[in-house]
């Protein structure tokens, strides 16, 4: 792994000629209050890339992954999904947040149907599609549960089932695992990248964790203090299956030291370029 920050240079698009399927391109997010949280940031996504955005609180990576679902609007720039400024013609996304977001009434089968039914789609026609999301993440057999029955980790995966029903070919992740206990974190890692592979995903994944960024990643984006501009684009050097034995391989424990040094210099950077 090798990246060193460059701000004149390391948030250059990508030169590939195959249109991206997520496209940053010299953006700008200026808040009312006047907040600059992102200044002429530049990033391509490829698809059937798992991508994690890392750097410090409140350097904007929620912001950014908040305009590539199209819920914020840059102040300045523009944000592309294949090469196009329509995203819903273009993706179909989905997005899981920080917490999970269920509906205390509902069942958890309920919880998952809510986008469909927000389509119009009838619950007959539905219940195939549910049922399917739900043993994709582990969680068969607890349709009729009530998310305050659930573990935090299992409420989680209903989130993520959620998402999953609908679906998308674009799944969006603002730091979901983040209040979950390590060993549940781990394991919803390694579900992931087990369903990006399966269902030919292309994710983005906002995480405070270089250890979780490792693990999950293909590519490492590191970005500075805000105003943020992407400092640093890592490829992750790595096995395509990823297991426990991974994460204490030389390897491993290398590209996170190298991605810590990564992040304590964009940590510095952010207040003093112009």
């Amino acid at each position: 792994m090798n990246a060193a920050i460059d701000l004149d240079h390391a948030d250059e698009p990508s030169t590939s000629t195959a249109r991206p399927m997520l496209m940053a391109s010299g953006v700008e997010k200026i808040y009312p209050n006047g907040t600059h949280a992102l200044q002429r940031l530049n990033l391509n996504i490829e698809r059937g890339e798992i991508v994690s955005l890392l750097g410090p609180s409140g350097c904007g990576k929620s912001t950014l992954l908040k305009m590539f679902a199209d819920l914020e609007q840059p102040s300045a720039g523009q944000i592309r999904w294949n090469g196009k400024r329509d995203m819903q013609s273009q993706c179909r996304m989905a997005m899981v947040f920080q917490e999970a977001t269920l509906m205390p009434w509902a069942t958890v089968a309920d919880n998952v149907r809510l986008p469909l039914d927000l389509r119009g789609i009838v619950k007959k026609q539905s219940s195939d599609k549910v049922s399917q999301a739900l043993q994709s993440v582990g969680l068969g057999g607890f349709e009729k549960s009530y998310p305050r029955e659930l573990s935090g980790g299992m409420q989680m995966r209903v989130s993520l089932a959620r998402a999953l029903v609908t679906e998308p070919n674009l799944l969006l992740m603002d730091e979901p695992f983040g209040a979950l206990d390590e060993f549940t974190r781990h394991k919803l890692d390694s579900d992931i990248r087990s369903l990006w592979a399966e269902r030919d995903l292309t994710v983005v994944f906002v995480t405070h964790s270089i250890y979780e960024a490792v693990f999950l990643s293909s590519r490492v984006i590191v970005m500075e203090a805000r105003p943020s501009r992407v400092v640093a684009d890592v490829q992750i050097e790595a096995p395509e299956l990823r297991d426990e034995a991974f994460r204490t391989s030389e390897g491993f424990i290398k590209q996170c030291a190298q991605l810590s040094q990564l992040l304590e210099q964009a940590s510095g950077h952010g207040a003093h370029h112009d």
